[in-house]
């Protein structure tokens, strides 16, 4: 039975929470999100205002159904609040005495500018809502019908002009090529091995790589030019990897590069 790509995000969240204790509540939590996400997506056609499952290129106001939506985010911000570390789960709290009114309005919001949000642990109520619409934008990714540019300095997702959240080194031929995850619809395009992507930095000496023998296949990428950084799976190293949940187990490497003056180029749904 072919697994679809939830079920495999759902099952390595279980394999690495396993391994590493450390990253557990969080991974636990993210079981839990991804199982409702699931659910999401699969009612994507609904929500997404199109029975015929096909889309335009982008993410616009009209794509989206909030109001359908809206019994679904009560019920989202109760799973949330079971379960996810803090200050999440009291923002789900919070945000869940507010009613449907402030819900409709976080949602709308949040839809229009989901390109330019930057997820961080200080804006709780944006990280619900990002974590609640992404399903919906990779929905409408999936089924584009629409062209999607794969130039390689492209920075930004060439389908909803997201960031990217993790990088991917994936085996071609004898060595492997690089892409990039965005973090709003999960869309992914080729990107060139040398170069930041977040300001495009392209001089090797100005270009940092770190590794941890706890975690030999994900390495940090850091620019000395504009001080972020994003971490890279290395499937040629380990094919079990799924790229999105392997990113969040690895928080040394977060600390590492944090303690090196570093600023992660895309928060994930911890805003870590």
């Amino acid at each position: 039975m072919n697994r679809s790509k939830w079920d495999r995000r759902i099952e390595r969240a279980g394999v690495l929470a396993a391994e590493h204790p450390f990253a557990s509540e969080v991974l636990q939590f993210y079981k839990r999100i991804a199982v409702f996400q699931q659910a999401l997506y699969s009612h994507g056609a609904e929500t997404c205002g199109n029975e015929s499952g096909k889309r335009t290129f982008g993410l616009l106001p009209q794509h989206v159904n909030v109001n359908l939506l809206l019994a679904k985010f009560a019920e989202f911000l109760s799973a949330v609040e079971s379960c996810a570390p803090d200050p999440v789960a009291v923002s789900a709290h919070d945000l869940s005495a507010q009613g449907g009114g402030r819900w409709k309005d976080l949602l709308t919001l949040f839809w229009r500018t989901a390109a330019d949000f930057e997820p961080s642990s200080g804006q709780p109520e944006g990280l619900l809502a990002w974590i609640f619409l992404q399903p919906q934008a990779e929905y409408l990714a999936d089924h584009n019908d629409g062209h999607i540019s794969r130039q390689e300095t492209l920075a930004v997702c060439p389908f909803c002009s997201g960031r990217p959240i993790v990088g991917v080194l994936r085996p071609e031929g004898d060595g492997a090529n690089r892409s990039l995850i965005c973090s709003m619809c999960a869309t992914e395009w080729a990107y060139g091995r040398i170069l930041c992507p977040s300001c495009g930095e392209e001089a090797v000496e100005k270009l940092a790589i770190y590794t941890a023998d706890q975690f030999d296949y994900v390495r940090v990428e850091a620019c000395d030019t504009c001080h972020r950084y994003i971490k890279t799976v290395d499937l040629t190293k380990n094919g079990h990897a799924v790229p999105v949940v392997d990113e969040l187990a690895t928080i040394p490497l977060n600390l590492w590069a944090q303690q090196h003056g570093y600023v992660k180029l895309r928060p994930n749904l911890l805003g870590i």
